[in-house]
Parts: structure tokens; sequence; C-alpha cells
């Protein structure tokens, strides 16, 4: 069953489901969505003639990509073929009965516009900033200015609660993220790592083994402490460095 927008409300207002922080929910809670905002941070793909990247090369991975910080009012030019990744203002937090797609919105799909590649899906237990998969499909460049409504996330019930939900259990590679996020796949079990891996030794007293993970979280730490208004949101955020989703 996908939320309303009275569901949602509800949602909010009881505080399991957080949106932080939720400037205007008239605005920003739709029928069935709400729209999220386009933070100040990028992380850009630079031009390299090396011949590929290793994904499981963290240095390879993180010499690919250079971080740039737009100031209020100012604007970031996304020009035709490009991708960058970028972030929402907002941190978000599903609880283990719901799961959250990130969509674009369709007046910015109009000018060619898309917020995510493959990560548009943001597990049960996630928690953090969403990172944005934004491209230009189009034939001319876009201004995008930090602020405004970029976004928008549906929510949808579980028939129940996820048993092992998106976090430390599961070794979840973006929980807590609070900007753009550059992949970590090297982190997968496949390349050596613990992604995906439950009870590591000493924390759960349990033997590992391999489940993979799924979230973008997708952008991207753990709640929000400030009251925000009559939604029950939290304000404010925390750093963890690591997308929300595990995409």
């Amino acid at each position: 069953m996908i939320l309303s927008d009275a569901d949602i409300l509800r949602r909010l207002e009881r505080g399991d489901l957080r949106v932080s922080p939720l400037a205007d929910a008239g605005l920003q809670v739709q029928p069935a969505s709400v729209d999220l905002r386009l933070g100040t941070e990028f992380l850009e793909f630079q031009r390299t003639n090396i011949p590929c990247i290793h994904p499981n090369s963290e240095q390879e991975v993180e010499e690919y990509v250079t971080e740039t910080q737009v100031e209020e009012g100012e604007e970031f030019i996304l020009h035709p073929g490009d991708f960058v990744l970028g972030t929402t203002v907002e941190r978000v937090s599903i609880p283990e009965d719901l799961i959250a797609h990130v969509e674009g919105r369709s007046s910015l799909g109009r000018l060619a516009i898309v917020v995510h590649a493959t990560a548009g899906l943001c597990d049960p237990g996630f928690e953090g900033k969403i990172t944005l998969e934004l491209s230009n499909l189009g034939t001319a460049p876009v201004a995008l200015t930090p602020g405004m409504r970029v976004s928008q996330l549906t929510f949808t019930e579980l028939s129940s609660p996820a048993d092992r939900p998106y976090g430390p259990d599961r070794g979840s590679k973006y929980q807590g993220q609070s900007g753009p996020q550059a992949s970590r796949i090297q982190g997968d079990s496949e390349f050596g790592g613990q992604g995906g891996r439950r009870g590591r030794q000493g924390r759960l007293g349990e033997v590992d083994r391999d489940n993979g993970d799924s979230t973008n979280e997708a952008g991207e730490g753990t709640a929000d402490n400030d009251e925000a208004g009559t939604t029950g949101t939290d304000e404010g955020d925390r750093t963890d460095g690591s997308s929300e989703d595990d995409r």
C-alpha cells in the first residue's frame, strides 16, 4: 500500500517516519509523496585518461571525484552529458515497515534532468541524507539552485516489518550519510569487505553469513534531535560520512 498525504502526515506526527528539516509541510507533502530539496554539496566526476576504474579500488574511486560546494544563492550548472552526485537538504529515517522510492520531479524531467541512475530505493531502516545521481540528458546546460525542490519520496507499507533492516546489523555502507557519497562497492563481501554480513564478531556474537544489501540511501549518523513543529520531524544534522543507500 502506497501512503497518501494523510498517511504520511500521520507517520511524521507519530515520529517513526522522519524527514528533517521539513521546512513547509503544506508545500512539500504532496498527495502521495514528499518533495525533497537540493543541498549545496556535489561530487563531480573528473575527465580522465586512465584505461578504466576498478570498482574494488577505493583509491581509484576517490581520485575520480572532486568535491564542490555551492554557496546559498548561487547556481550549479549541469552541462549536457554530465553526471554528478548531489544530496538532499533533508535527512530521512525510514521505519522497519516502510520502503521509500526516490523519484524525480516532472518539471525537471521536462528539462531533461534526471535525479537517479539506479539508486531509487531507500530500504527499511535507512537513515541519512539521500545521494542524488544527477544527469543532464538534454542539449542545453541547466542551472540548479540549492534549496530548490528536486526530487520526491513515495512510501510503500510492507506486508510485515523487515526482520533485518538496513543498518549496523547488516554492515550497511551508506547508513547515516550526511552528504553526497561516492561508491563504496569495494566494501561488498565479494571484494573482501563486510558489507551485507550479519553479526560482526564481538558485536553481536554471531557467525558472519553473507546476505547482501540493497539500498541509496542514496545518499549517505543517526536520527536528528530537534523538533520540527506539527509534523513531528527532526531538525539538525549529524555526520557519519557514509547514502543513504546501499545501492
